[in-house]
């Protein structure tokens, strides 16, 4: 039997209180994933449906949020973990099998405002497409 879904999240906004240390934060741990992260302007960077964006003066607190990114392999989790840690985060666990099932190998982290971001390989897997590609027809 086959399960069929579309796309559950459109896109991701985080808050950030600081945009230049959040900035190296992802642009670390991208990189080591081999993602890049755009800067369209001063205050704001975009990757896939991530957005980050700067607390305006009234906006309110930095987003606090769980994201894990996928990983081709458990190298690229042990690369996310230390780039990350040099460019700043805190380790919220260090990269390992976790429990959740067979073959989780994950590694986690604290961005500079204090979200919990994983880097997570599940093992071996055939995927049915690379990415997902959306036309809108509009050149």
């Amino acid at each position: 039997m086959k399960l069929h879904q579309g796309r559950l999240i459109d896109h991701i906004h985080l808050r950030s209180k600081d945009l230049a240390a959040t900035a190296a934060f992802y642009r670390a741990v991208l990189g080591a994933l081999g993602i890049p992260l755009l800067a369209d302007d001063e205050q704001h960077l975009a990757c896939d449906e991530l957005w980050i964006d700067a607390l305006g003066e009234d906006s309110g607190a930095a987003t606090h949020v769980h994201l894990a990114f996928q990983a081709q392999d458990r190298e690229a989790v042990r690369r996310f973990h230390q780039a990350g840690l040099a460019a700043g985060g805190r380790d919220n666990g260090a990269p390992g099998e976790r429990s959740y099932h067979p073959g989780y190998y994950a590694a986690f982290l604290f961005d500079p405002d204090g979200s919990n971001i994983e880097a997570v390989f599940h093992g071996p897997a055939r995927r049915s497409a690379p990415s997902v590609v959306i036309d809108t027809g509009v050149a």
